[in-house]
């Protein structure tokens, strides 16, 4: 199940990230509305967990502008404006919840837990593509009979293709759904990960590669094809 967390403030997105991954969720983490409502744009989310206060588009203007999209993620607003009217303002614009920060950690997960089964979500454990599998618990990548453990690196990286088989990923988006956005890596380090992934599908004798596109990115592909 995967979760969009929008939230500036570094520490507390590390934090709520971190809690809802030790929970099997897994997160992307933006720090402002434009990255928000692109991510959510390109991405199939079973949740969004939201900030009102952020930089270039606040969080009522993030929902407006999904919302318009055609965009029904369920949204859950973690702010720490507590005002009524700031509560009336977010479910107006097409929020379900609302949380006020400082929050309870089990309180959080409940939220989260009714949000999703509403939606009708389903925990998948396994990523597939043609002959390969990824168990998203153990991130033990299968092909056949044949199973090898990805490095946490490779698994965020092969993760970001599964969820996009059919898309070319640019290398600034696997910086920022890997690394993150504050992060210093270099498309260097994209080059390294792909490379080890690419000798774990070869040992795997998988049909899938990792297809490098000129001046754009990379994209799964079946070399049989």
């Amino acid at each position: 199940m995967q979760i969009l967390l929008v939230e500036d403030e570094i520490s507390l997105s590390n934090a709520v990230k971190k809690i809802l991954e030790q929970n099997g969720f897994i997160v992307d983490a933006v720090y402002d509305g434009l990255s928000a409502v692109n991510y959510a744009e390109n991405n199939n989310y079973n949740l969004i967990i939201l900030d009102v206060m952020l930089p270039k588009m606040d969080g009522f203007e993030v929902i407006k502008t999904l919302r318009n999209d055609s965009i029904d993620t369920p949204v859950l607003m973690l702010t720490a404006k507590s005002a009524v009217s700031d509560k009336v303002s977010g479910l107006n614009c097409g929020a379900d919840d609302y949380m006020t920060k400082p929050f309870n950690v089990e309180e959080l997960l409940a939220r989260v837990g009714a949000l999703t089964r509403r939606k009708g979500s389903v925990v998948l454990n396994t990523l597939t593509y043609k002959d390969i599998s990824l168990n998203v618990n153990s991130a033990m990548l299968s092909c056949k009979n044949e199973s090898v453990q990805l490095s946490r690196k490779e698994f965020e990286v092969l993760k970001v293709f599964l969820y996009n088989p059919n898309m070319t990923i640019t290398n600034d988006n696997l910086i920022n759904k890997v690394w993150g956005m504050e992060s210093e890596a270099t498309y260097n380090n994209v080059e390294v990960y792909i490379s080890f992934l690419r000798k774990k599908l070869k040992y795997l004798n998988s049909v899938v590669s990792i297809k490098k596109i000129h001046k754009l990115g990379y994209r799964l592909e079946d070399k049989e094809c």
